[in-house]
């Protein structure tokens, strides 16, 4: 299974930027789309599930509607693969340090968390954090970016970074 991993779009501050952004997630042919958070409205996620099925996490920037609608925390089986979602702006240190804070008494293949916007991916005790940065708002980043996700038939999961 092939997963698109996106965050922090940040719309409609930067809807000029978006249609590009989608071209190339759509490029990928992903099969499931998981949204990190700080969409900022709720017209944000329509765009990527003309795409694929999404599945999201709300975060620091998002409304009531869109936390009561994802949350702020889940795990999702993608491919067998069983894959923690956070935005990554609750807890103490890093947004790294609270991502997995978050998720430190799961067994998961994947944790993936945004806010950010500086594309991550380790794998730390054969579990691999990816912050897939931003596609619409790279901040001081040089490129643009988000993750691809796949598992293969012995579920093993694989992750990169697609920079743009």
């Amino acid at each position: 299974m092939k997963i698109a991993v996106v965050s922090d779009t940040h719309l409609p501050r930067f809807d000029a930027r978006l249609a590009a952004a989608l071209r190339r997630v759509a490029d990928e042919r992903p099969e499931l789309i998981l949204h990190c958070g700080d969409f900022t409205t709720m017209g944000a996620i329509a765009p990527f599930e003309r795409i694929a099925p999404v599945e999201a996490v709300a975060g620091n920037n998002d409304g009531a509607e869109i936390v009561r609608r994802y949350g702020r925390r889940k795990i999702v089986d993608a491919g067998g693969a069983r894959i923690g979602m956070v935005h990554g702006d609750v807890g103490r240190g890093s947004t790294l340090a609270r991502a997995r804070a978050a998720f430190e008494a799961e067994t998961l293949a994947a944790i993936v968390f945004g806010h950010s916007h500086v594309p991550y991916l380790e794998r730390h005790d054969g579990v691999w954090l990816v912050n897939p940065g931003s596609v619409t708002d790279k901040r001081r980043q040089p490129r643009f970016s988000f993750a691809v996700l796949e598992t293969d038939a012995e579920l093993v999961l694989t992750a990169r970074l697609v920079l743009f």
